[in-house]
């Protein structure tokens, strides 16, 4: 028998906070990819485009960052098993930089094309996490 349907909702990305890359993220950065995108997001396991694990539903900008709602396509599956017992629960995102500006602590990013999102073991940005698993 399989498992019901998987769904996470956490946080990709947070602003105003710096990563581990030295990159800040200001509100609004990522307004006009969301915009502009019409096929919906995949979600990854780890960055790797082999191992699509499912697609983002909902995905926007709130006052604290980029929250997003998924479904994990296998919910019998590793990643899901994973997803349940909390042991992975990071969140990141692979983008290009389309606007930013150098400051002394690294970059600030205004604008951000979004290509996917990523359930991670370690996220560069530490609070970016997944808050709700059903």
């Amino acid at each position: 028998m399989s498992a019901p349907a998987l769904r996470i909702a956490g946080y990709a990305a947070l602003f105003g906070r710096s990563d581990g890359a030295r990159d800040t993220i200001r509100p609004g950065a990522f307004r006009r990819t969301l915009a502009e995108r019409r096929d919906p997001l995949p979600l990854f396991w780890q960055h790797r485009p082999d191992q699509r694990i499912g697609w983002v539903e909902t995905v926007g900008e709130d006052g604290r960052g980029l929250r997003i709602v998924a479904i994990i396509e296998n919910p019998d599956g590793r990643a899901a098993k994973l997803l349940r017992e909390r042991a992975v629960n990071g969140l990141s995102f692979g983008y290009r930089a389309r606007a930013y500006r150098r400051t002394r602590s690294g970059r600030e990013l205004a604008d951000i094309e979004l290509f996917e999102v990523s359930v991670v073991s370690h996220p560069l940005q530490h609070e970016a996490r997944i808050h709700f698993v059903t």
